[in-house]
């Protein structure tokens, strides 16, 4: 089973490939006609684009341009005018500002909510008290029905705004257009989900290694 994290070495970021880990875990020693035939995959146009491009917004503003910056430049890199906002609606206030920016910086920009559709969770086989707050109407995401949206107003390039884990990979499967991420939703750690790692030691420890 390939495990790069439990490589110290790091032969495939310093290009000496004389290095390599000669263990089971590393995919350039178990994998080579897996990572062979990705390697083909950047000959096709779109996915060079992609790479290329993504690289040159990394260059260009490493250490400079946030996240928010960074969507931008590489949408107008790829050519990309129309920008997608798939939002939770507990997000609607960051998706708002969001999408004055991308307005404000020459982009068409279309915005679904989660909650678009207003489908009762009963539809998709949730009972009463599998609700937030049973005894009352709860309309389910509906990351699907946002991504149809998306396909429909022909965006070219998606953002995920606080999408929840789960309905975000739904999303992600059914949109189109490229897709990326803005905001990682973390209802505790105020959508830092990475704070969860860097306590991990100390505060999350037992919430954490003591699942099972």
């Amino acid at each position: 089973m390939v495990k790069c994290t439990d490589c110290g070495r790091f032969a495939c970021y310093s290009g000496d490939l004389d290095n390599l880990p000669m263990k089971e875990y590393c995919p350039m020693e178990v994998q080579k006609e897996t990572l062979t035939e990705a390697k083909e995959l950047y000959n096709d146009q779109a996915n060079r684009k992609v790479s290329q491009e993504s690289a040159r917004v990394e260059a260009t503003g490493y250490c400079e341009w946030t996240r928010v910056q960074e969507t931008m430049e590489f949408a107008e890199r790829m050519g990309i005018t129309r920008l997608g906002i798939a939002y939770c609606i507990g997000l609607r206030r960051e998706a708002k500002t969001l999408a004055q920016i991308y307005t404000e910086n020459g982009f068409d920009v279309v915005s679904v909510c989660c909650k678009t559709g207003s489908i009762p969770k009963e539809e998709i086989g949730l009972r009463d008290d599998e609700k937030i707050r049973p005894g009352n109407f709860e309309a389910v995401c509906n990351p699907i029905g946002q991504a149809l949206v998306m396909n429909a107003e022909g965006t070219g390039l998606n953002v995920i705004v606080g999408l929840c884990v789960g309905h975000d990979s739904l999303f992600i499967k059914h949109s189109k257009a490229l897709v990326t991420c803005l905001v990682a939703k973390d209802r505790v750690l105020a959508h830092n989900p990475a704070g969860a790692l860097y306590t991990s030691q100390s505060y999350y420890k037992k919430k954490l290694y003591g699942r099972g």
